[in-house]
């Protein structure tokens, strides 16, 4: 083996013990976790926007509870996140915090959320560009 193999098996090694066993990787290589109730996290991580975090869970929305494009998202913990925290997401509008932390248009519940199609869409594609190599 290589030692620039070596170096991608330790990596990916460290990574996979580093991530619990029901977290999901997200296409822009965040984690999110299903912390129950209704409620997922994305957990935090340095230097990223909170666009990044949206982009997270509606990867998960879409791949794993197979919501569609048209599926409004909602931020449960409330904005601005401190320091070295994560975001708590939710597609009960129930349990939405209010504001998204981010910039929206709309009235009610629409001032209040974003759908799927419009986080991958907008927050997601980026990441894509970025990342690919």
């Amino acid at each position: 083996m290589s030692h620039h193999a070596a170096v991608v098996a330790l990596m990916l090694a460290a990574t996979a013990l580093g991530t619990p066993a029901d977290a999901f990787n997200s296409r822009n290589r965040m984690i999110v976790t299903d912390i129950g109730g209704g409620l997922v996290r994305v957990e935090y991580q340095a230097r990223i926007y909170e666009t990044d975090y949206w982009c997270a869970f509606a990867d998960y929305a879409e791949r794993v509870l197979g919501a569609n494009s048209k599926t409004r998202l909602y931020r449960a913990s409330p904005s601005p996140r401190k320091r070295g925290q994560g975001i708590t997401f939710t597609l009960d509008p129930t349990k939405s915090s209010g504001p998204t932390g981010i910039s929206t248009f709309g009235a009610g519940a629409r001032k209040d959320s974003i759908s799927l199609g419009q986080a991958i869409g907008s927050f997601c594609d980026m990441n894509i560009r970025l990342f690919s190599y």
